[in-house]
């Protein structure tokens, strides 16, 4: 697997490259949470349940069915939570009273996002070089898949990941996530028209 903290890069990523107010802090957080929850399944090594079974590490915690059920709560809590909507509009005065109602499109942006989040675990796993691979089609296979291209160091466990390999997998994963990661939100930023300035009345 990739550093848990690695994993936090795609929602941080998709926060920065879209518009401002569009996805909320309650919305990023869960898109965090989700994109390294996956690796809750470490606790099978302590469970003594074996690497290769379906609830193993990289097991059904990893599959898309997982994502889809992460997915579906974002979307309970988008559609019946007090949050606003996070499609709302953001640019209402602070103290203006709103009225804003979930909405069918926003309840499906906030499950998309967090499907898209935690999608993103393991197909970075699949991109690792060491371990099994990950069970994507869990509960229907349980086949584990790696990526045909696979040149993210494999991160270690806690005991030595404050180690010399642990380094090595950092700046593997800084030249194969984040920096890739970071480029593309500038490109997109970039490429972006620019808002359209009001004209005065003359």
């Amino acid at each position: 697997m990739p550093s848990i903290i690695t994993h936090a890069a795609v929602p941080l990523a998709l926060w920065c490259a879209a518009d401002r107010g569009r996805i909320p802090p309650w919305l990023l957080a869960a898109g965090v949470v989700a994109a390294m929850l996956p690796d809750a399944d470490v606790l099978a090594f302590v469970l003594h349940i074996p690497y290769a079974d379906a609830l193993g590490h990289r097991g059904a915690s990893h599959s898309l069915l997982f994502a889809g059920v992460l997915a579906m709560l974002a979307a309970l809590v988008a559609f019946f939570g007090r949050h606003r909507p996070w499609s709302a509009v953001s640019c209402q005065p602070r103290l203006a009273p709103t009225t804003a109602r979930p909405t069918v499109a926003s309840t499906v942006q906030a499950a998309v996002f967090v499907f898209i989040c935690a999608a993103s675990h393991p197909l970075l796993d699949a991109m690792t070089s060491g371990g099994l691979g990950v069970a994507l089609a869990w509960p229907w296979s349980e086949h584990r898949f790696f990526a045909p291209w696979r040149p993210i160091r494999v991160s270690p466990f806690a005991p030595q990941f404050f180690s010399a390999r642990g380094v090595a997998t950092l700046l593997s994963e800084l030249r194969w996530v984040w920096l890739p990661l970071a480029t593309a939100v500038v490109a997109w930023k970039l490429i972006q028209p620019a808002p359209a300035v009001p004209r005065e009345p003359s």
